[in-house]
């Protein structure tokens, strides 16, 4: 199974520069929690993706209001897959960088679809010999909590080595 079997096609996007209401409008239209943040200047290349969570940490509880520029509030350069990538490289990704969203891009990184950890529950019901308890460990290892101390907050674990990656 590939990812285009799964994804939803032609999300809602948004730019570095739109402010962080449109996102939580957008979100509650699209009743989605991420958004792929796109560059027009770029060929609408994905520069970001931008969370419900980059919204209330990078922006609330930062004292930020309604009109702060996504590109203050995203994570840049996020990692992404291709429509005909195999779905199981699909969940390496969500749980090498425990996402639980991921970015389908074009050749030329311009959005064209997102998968969520729900859509790999599905697509995993679907295929055969795939049990609820393999289903349960690939959402289990997504959610696993970053190994990481206070003063670490801003990193997250990169899978299974012991680097720490900058995470906003």
């Amino acid at each position: 199974m590939h990812a285009r079997e799964i994804m939803t096609a032609n999300p809602a996007v948004v730019t570095p520069d739109d402010p962080a209401r449109r996102v939580a409008e957008l979100m509650a239209e699209h009743d989605c929690g991420c958004l792929p943040v796109v560059d027009a200047r770029q060929g609408g290349r994905v520069v970001g993706v931008v969370t419900d969570r980059d919204l209330a940490l990078r922006g609330l509880a930062q004292g930020r209001g309604p009109e702060t520029p996504v590109r203050e509030l995203m994570t840049p350069d996020p990692e992404c897959c291709r429509a005909d990538d195999d779905v199981k490289d699909v969940e390496r990704v969500m749980t090498d960088w425990q996402v639980r969203r991921v970015v389908v891009v074009d050749a030329d990184r311009r959005c064209v679809g997102m998968i969520a950890q729900a859509d790999l529950a599905r697509a995993a019901e679907h295929r055969r010999g795939v049990s609820d308890r393999e289903v349960a460990k690939v959402v289990e290892r997504i959610s696993e909590p970053a190994q990481m101390s206070l003063d670490q907050a801003p990193y997250r674990r990169q899978g299974g080595d012991d680097a720490m990656e900058k995470r906003f």
